[in-house]
């Protein structure tokens, strides 16, 4: 059987990122600079071969993926299919409000001082999921328990699914902090990360049941689209 391989791909970079405001179940849409950045990105990835392409019910995963598929050769012909289990974190009652403030309630609640000191001490993703929990007063948040069935689930579902049709290349969008912890449910030596870039490549190999990380966040198909695109207008 040929072996599988997830391209998951974080999302373009939308307004809350430009505005560094929370965004997890909430939605904004791509910037024109996130636009073109995923324009570059589908054409440093349209000649790998796809089986399959999935993204998450967000919104900007959507227009995401639609982007790449429309610079894809075979766009038109890639099975594509939505999987909310892959979406972003919940952040409940935080979401919409500025980054800074989140990581910066997020650290008192774990009797750190700030967020440098917290990220030093290697704070695990269960004790942020925990503190996100506990800052939420909406309720609406997941626990650890919830985020991690339903990201590995997630994940390892479309894994599966490709693995039992022969295999190959599958290509996923999915969001940044949903990818690092997806990183860390692999590797528990992958503690928390915020440098999952936007429009950036994360190469998963699925063989017996598990995931092995074959690269982490590339930016280098962007730079391979950005240099092809040039070629194309010279």
């Amino acid at each position: 059987m040929a072996r599988t391989e997830l391209y998951v791909v974080r999302h373009g970079k939308t307004m809350f990122n430009t505005l560094q405001r929370v965004q997890g179940w909430c939605d904004t849409p791509l910037t024109r600079a996130g636009e073109q950045g995923i324009h570059y990105l589908g054409l440093g990835l349209r000649e790998i071969d796809f089986v399959e392409a999935v993204s998450s019910d967000s919104g900007r995963a959507i227009e995401t993926m639609r982007l790449i598929l429309g610079e894809h050769v075979s766009g038109p012909q890639i099975p594509y299919h939505i999987d909310k289990r892959i979406r972003e974190w919940c952040f409940g009652s935080l979401e919409g409000g500025y980054d800074a403030e989140m990581w910066g309630v997020i650290p008192r609640v774990l009797d750190f001082p700030d967020y440098d000191n917290m990220i030093a001490s290697h704070v695990s993703f269960e004790a942020i999921a925990n503190a996100i929990h506990h800052a939420d007063t909406a309720n609406w948040a997941e626990s650890f328990d919830e985020l991690t069935e339903r990201v590995k689930t997630g994940f390892e579902d479309i894994a599966y699914r490709v693995e039992k049709k022969g295999g190959g290349n599958a290509l996923v969008v999915s969001h940044g902090l949903t990818i690092a912890f997806l990183l860390h449910l692999i590797n528990n030596e992958n503690n928390v990360r915020m440098d999952i870039d936007n429009g950036s490549v994360t190469r998963l190999i699925y063989e017996n049941g598990e995931f092995t990380i074959a690269e982490v966040g590339s930016t280098e198909y962007i730079k391979k689209g950005l240099s092809l695109s040039h070629d194309l207008l010279a």
